[in-house]
């Protein structure tokens, strides 16, 4: 081979390896540029698990806000019922033929239920319109134990649509009342009151679904 000949396949080899240094260099800078573009897993993890989070939070807000179904109300051991229930409005005495009442004709200004504890006995032709807002009025015997009364207070202070007084005579030491439902129980701590409240406050039997439970009658 010529002189000329091996120079020429020297600077063709030189040229050839630079080729191949370019593209393994393409290659490289190929890898680093998909190895940036690679999805932040991590990251996505991380706020995957706080949506789920916020779903399961969210799904439990609206269990405990709905109304419960008519078989969840129905198994509430001892609950009284009454159908019929007048809705007519009087200023008058009415004769109710329960104690306490549970529905019937009434004043036509209720007394504010949002959560309102009194120490005195109301008139039942006021309580009566609040229960026909949706209200449950809870009722003690006078005397009741002041932990037991302490209870009580703590459900109607944290739950709006509720009212709390004491009511003479009264034939067991507390009573719930709704429109046409009552419960009567022994003891504060009857995991009952619960689900009455759960059942009834602004429940399906309420006549009036949506009227107002404060802005009304404030005294006893």
């Amino acid at each position: 081979m010529s002189k000329s000949a091996r120079t020429r396949a020297r600077n063709q080899n030189r040229k050839n390896q630079q080729n191949r240094s370019r593209s393994a260099q393409a290659r490289r800078g190929q890898k680093n540029v998909l190895a940036e573009r690679e999805v932040p897993w991590g990251g996505i993890a991380f706020f995957t698990v706080i949506g789920v989070v916020a779903v399961v939070a969210i799904a439990f807000a609206v269990m405990q806000t709905r109304e419960p179904s008519a078989s969840e109300a129905a198994a509430i051991s001892g609950v009284v019922e009454k159908d019929g229930l007048s809705r007519d409005h009087t200023g008058g005495t009415v004769r109710y033929d329960t104690t306490p009442p549970m529905g019937g004709a009434h004043d036509p200004v209720w007394q504010n239920c949002d959560g309102r504890v009194y120490d005195q006995a109301l008139r039942n032709e006021n309580a009566v319109h609040s229960l026909e807002h949706g209200a449950v009025w809870i009722t003690y015997r006078p005397g009741l134990a002041g932990d037991q009364l302490e209870r009580l207070k703590d459900r109607v202070e944290g739950t709006d649509y509720t009212m709390l007084s004491p009511y003479p005579d009264l034939d067991a030491p507390i009573a719930l009342s709704a429109w046409g439902k009552q419960l009567k129980v022994q003891d504060a701590s009857d995991a009952r009151i619960d689900a009455f409240l759960r059942a009834y406050v602004k429940g399906p039997q309420t006549p009036e679904p949506g009227a107002a439970c404060d802005g009304a009658k404030d005294t006893p």
